[in-house]
């Protein structure tokens, strides 16, 4: 046994303390039941923060024809008919609830002069039904969830590391983790566990997602619990991520930047959205200017350090400073430079995990008795393309939802088997980590992920490269039986990243397997060798094993919407 261990016990365990285990632990706390959140970043920081655009529910405060079940419409629609009709459905309708939660929390929402939520476009929405604060949307969601905790009293546990979800025949009893500075173990019994611990973005090279968060940790956690994952392959890359500082790769430049007038230009200096849209142009669709400045790229046209051009510098001044403020401040911030006078260098960066976790449509079950899971852990909603401002009301809705169910369950309980074995287990692969001392070095390691995620499961894939990734990706697993982990008086970060290696390698294995199953480019996926939509393959990928599972019909009121969604004068999101 370590020799300090700290024993909690609670009813119901949240594992992220982002806006989705947030939501969770508030539900959870206003029903009277106990609840611990644990997260590895401080709250005041969590990934949601970053969220800028908006939030979708269908209030009609703009447009009276507009209706939940046209959202969910346009969600099925953008998903490539790969999201699941139920949860969809479940999402759109509970979305105006969500809304009205965040108001009785206190949050302050952008309004019109008579008092009604302000509500815009956001792409491929028929209607305006996104509702916004300015452009730090996620940020004041998550302050306003903090604040909601604190008034609660909800007990948050931050700085902690969870490294594995205790479970006994197929039922969960707790997790077990460290404290990042001091190494103190902590063993938390729990009648129920909530993942919500992010996805899987940083595995790739460049990435919107910032140093040590969204490596697959909730992949990792829910698969070696008995879980499954559903449609890992199906990844957003974001057109336009910054390419230096090498430690900021990936940090994006809003959308706004093309939304307010912004061109892209290749290192030829033409304008070359006129060769993949030329209606749209700058305007078309996220995976389609993503898609292009890849091709740009890889054929040779990109800038010496392997990008395009974003130009807004013909914008005036004093638009950019109105419209664009936080983009100036970023670009000043990181790289000196002035968008007012200098085009800035972007590339396709990973953004957003459209698959996770497999669970139930009705609760975010898992195949786990008692393990849920919500946020960009799960899966379901976004199939293979993301409606901008889905995913901070799917958190919203099945935080409320998930909490509920999470009480439900622990209440039905008559006992609670534990497992010695499983706690001994878990102190156990802790252990083995900190005696390790090869020569292999955890970082060197991650980065040899990335760039095999980078060189081969990119914006555009194909036969070849996933055999290739998935070769180097064995070599990369056999190196780490020989890592050395080596904790210091600053902390026990590199223990850390040793399970965040671990994570990383999970989930880029059922990454590349399943984008090597998915013979077609439907969404986000682009195969070369497959470059046509296959009808028999509109079925989500389930991971470990890999199996295809065919999409319910959907719904007859649903499915009459699902019209052509207009586009003229919106940005594509």
């Amino acid at each position: 046994m370590a020799a300090t261990e700290q024993r909690l016990s609670t009813t119901v365990l949240v594992i992220g303390t982002g806006g989705a285990g947030l939501r969770a632990s508030v539900e959870l706390a206003e029903a009277g039941v106990d609840v611990l959140a644990v997260g590895k970043r401080p709250k005041d920081d969590a990934h949601t923060s970053l969220a800028a655009g908006g939030i979708n529910a269908a209030l009609a405060t703009m447009d009276p024809e507009d209706s939940w079940q046209q959202h969910a419409a346009d969600t099925l629609k953008e998903s490539y008919l790969l999201g699941d009709p139920r949860t969809t459905e479940i999402v759109t309708r509970g979305a105006a609830r969500g809304i009205d939660d965040l108001e009785r929390y206190g949050m302050a929402f952008a309004r019109e002069e008579d008092g009604r939520i302000s509500q815009r476009f956001f792409g491929a929405h028929k209607f305006r039904r996104t509702a916004f604060a300015g452009d730090y949307t996620g940020l004041e969601i998550q302050r306003t969830l903090v604040r909601r905790a604190e008034q609660l009293r909800i007990p948050v546990l931050e700085g902690v590391y969870i490294t594995r979800i205790l479970t006994h025949e197929g039922a969960v009893f707790g997790a077990y983790g460290f404290d990042l500075k001091d190494g103190t173990r902590y063993l938390v019994h729990a009648d129920a566990v909530i993942l919500a611990a992010g996805g899987h973005t940083r595995i790739w090279r460049r990435t919107s997602s910032r140093r040590d968060e969204n490596t697959g940790d909730s992949f990792r956690l829910a698969v070696e619990a008995g879980a499954r994952l559903r449609d890992p392959e199906l990844v957003q890359f974001h057109p336009s991520g910054i390419i230096e500082p090498e430690n900021a790769a990936g940090t994006l430049v809003s959308e706004a930047a093309r939304g307010e007038g912004g061109i892209l230009r290749n290192a030829l200096g033409e304008r070359d959205m006129s060769r993949y849209d030329p209606e749209r142009m700058e305007l078309s669709t996220r995976d389609r200017v993503a898609l292009a400045s890849y091709t740009e790229i890889k054929e040779g046209r990109g800038t010496e350090k392997g990008g395009v051009w974003l130009d807004v510098s013909h914008l005036p001044r004093q638009t950019i400073m109105n419209r664009l403020p936080r983009v100036y401040q970023t670009l000043l911030d990181l790289q000196m430079l002035d968008i007012t006078r200098d085009p800035i260098e972007v590339a396709p960066t990973a953004h957003y995990s459209m698959g996770g976790v497999w669970v139930r449509p009705e609760d975010h079950s898992t195949d786990v008795r008692g393990l849920y899971a919500i946020g960009e852990a799960s899966s379901g909603l976004h199939g293979a393309n993301r409606l901008g401002g889905n995913s901070l009301i799917e958190l919203l809705v099945y935080g409320r939802i998930t909490g509920r169910a999470a009480a439900a369950y622990s209440e039905s309980l008559t006992a609670q088997p534990r497992s010695a074995a499983a706690v001994a287990e878990a102190r156990a692969e802790v252990d083995g980590l900190l005696a390790a001392d090869g020569p292999e070095n955890v970082r060197a390691l991650q980065r040899a992920v990335r760039n095999t995620m980078t060189e081969h499961a990119g914006v555009v894939r194909d036969e070849e490269g996933l055999l290739t990734g998935l070769a180097e990706l064995a070599a990369i697993e056999k190196r780490m039986e020989d890592v050395g982990v080596h904790p210091d008086i600053a902390g026990f970060q590199d223990l850390a990243h040793a399970f965040d290696l671990k994570a990383a390698v999970l989930a880029a294995r059922a990454t590349l397997e399943a984008a090597l199953e998915r013979r077609e480019t439907r969404g986000c996926h682009n195969r070369s060798d497959y470059p046509d939509m296959d009808e028999e393959l509109r079925v989500n990928l389930v991971w470990s094993p890999a199996t295809g599972v065919s999409i319910p019909p959907v719904p007859e009121e649903i499915a009459s919407l699902m019209e052509e969604v207009p586009t003229d004068g919106k940005l594509q999101e």
